[in-house]
């Protein structure tokens, strides 16, 4: 298809033709090489660019030159996670892909706790289930450098344009993801976007009905309803949840910012810094649970936003964190996770503890507002 008839060309993944191109602009990108060196070479050799530019790009040659189509891609990055699966978790457990129907295309809507890991978990149990990986939604704030821009890309992400601002601009841009989602689905690839835009960093999970609305608009061109249209798009609520929660004192940080100063205007390359800290810090136990298909309680956006929360809130998997944090009295955490918990908080600093006990308090306290009986659920 040329880029005249693509009518999604600049927010789309790339296609397989599209790959070879892609890995060498990445091959040819000196800041993505340093990156690659720094984590994965010594330092010593890291330190001298011309030697460390010419080792990795050899052996990246070596190892990308085989490579010609999206799945070649994924199959590299299911490797990549498996390994920092063993290095970062204890473990991590799914519920609810049995119910799912692996020739059927979904709308993964989850909470949003870490900038790539959420979605590249929902694709782990996927792919360990033998069904097909989602296309992800990214903000375009993210691709403010070109090699992040290559890697999502070629990594099924797409693109909302966050940076649209006037109204028309940003109407325009908006229809035209939502006519994105509608034909991925009905082309059978499943989709995953998070329930709002940005991570919950003080632990609330809310979705938001701008979000919902926006899908709406390709069904307003259709002259659908909006309950009718949403279950065509087989809505899959999904609820993740971290023993130990990504990025936790600087997402505190921001907060303590924003009560101390009033706004917090984020710093070049601070997403990407938090992309790299979640990956490589230590996170426990992980559990994804995965919902049933929405068809009920979806005539509108308000309504929906209330069910996908009720489902996420519901099977937010608690952790003995939560349960310390939200103060359950009760005799159902084992001394060992107890000093565990306490000793990561006494790394926090002391202004900041308060912010990070309610992001961990923050799930327990509204899991036992709906079932009256959380404190019961230990795991």
């Amino acid at each position: 298809m040329s880029e005249l008839e693509d009518k999604y060309a600049d927010i789309r993944p790339y296609n397989d033709d599209e790959v070879a191109a892609s890995l060498a602009r990445l091959i040819n990108d000196n800041a993505f090489i340093d990156v690659i060196a720094k984590y994965n070479l010594p330092r010593f050799i890291s330190a001298i660019p011309f030697i460390a530019r010419a080792l990795v790009r050899s052996q990246l040659r070596k190892k990308w030159g085989k490579f010609t189509s999206v799945e070649d891609v994924q199959n590299e990055v299911a490797e990549y996670l498996d390994k920092l699966i063993k290095r970062t978790t204890s473990k991590v457990t799914f519920s609810g892909l049995d119910k799912l129907d692996p020739q059927q295309a979904y709308l993964f809507i989850s909470n949003h706790r870490d900038i790539v890991l959420d979605p590249a978990l929902v694709n782990w149990g996927l792919y360990q289930h033998n069904m097909k990986t989602v296309r992800i939604a990214i903000g375009d704030n993210l691709l403010q450098i070109p090699y992040i821009t290559e890697l999502m890309r070629l990594n099924k992400s797409f693109i909302v344009k966050r940076s649209a601002k006037a109204p028309k601009e940003m109407l325009k841009a908006l229809t035209q993801l939502s006519s994105y989602i509608y034909d991925s689905l009905a082309a059978g690839n499943s989709i995953w976007i998070a329930q709002k835009e940005g991570r919950a960093k003080d632990g609330f999970d809310q979705t938001d009905p701008a979000l919902l609305k926006m899908l709406q608009l390709n069904g307003r061109k259709q002259k659908k309803e909006f309950g009718e249209y949403i279950k065509e798009l087989k809505i899959v609520p999904v609820s993740i949840s971290y023993q130990y929660e990504p990025c936790a004192i600087s997402k505190a940080k921001e907060l303590y910012h924003k009560q101390q100063h009033g706004e917090y205007v984020k710093s070049a390359g601070e997403d990407i810094a938090s992309i790299v800290e979640g990956f490589s810090s230590a996170k426990g136990h992980v559990h994804l649970a995965f919902g049933e298909p929405v068809q009920s309680g979806c005539d509108d956006a308000d309504e929906l936003a209330q069910t996908i929360d009720k489902h996420i809130v519901e099977s937010f998997y608690l952790h003995p964190g939560n349960y310390i944090a939200g103060g359950c009295k009760q005799a159902v955490i084992n001394e060992p996770d107890t000093a565990t918990f306490e000793q990561r908080l006494a790394l926090v600093p002391e202004e900041l503890k308060p912010l990070v006990l309610a992001m961990y308090a923050k799930p327990f306290q509204r899991k036992a507002e709906i079932t009256n009986k959380a404190c019961e659920e230990s795991h």
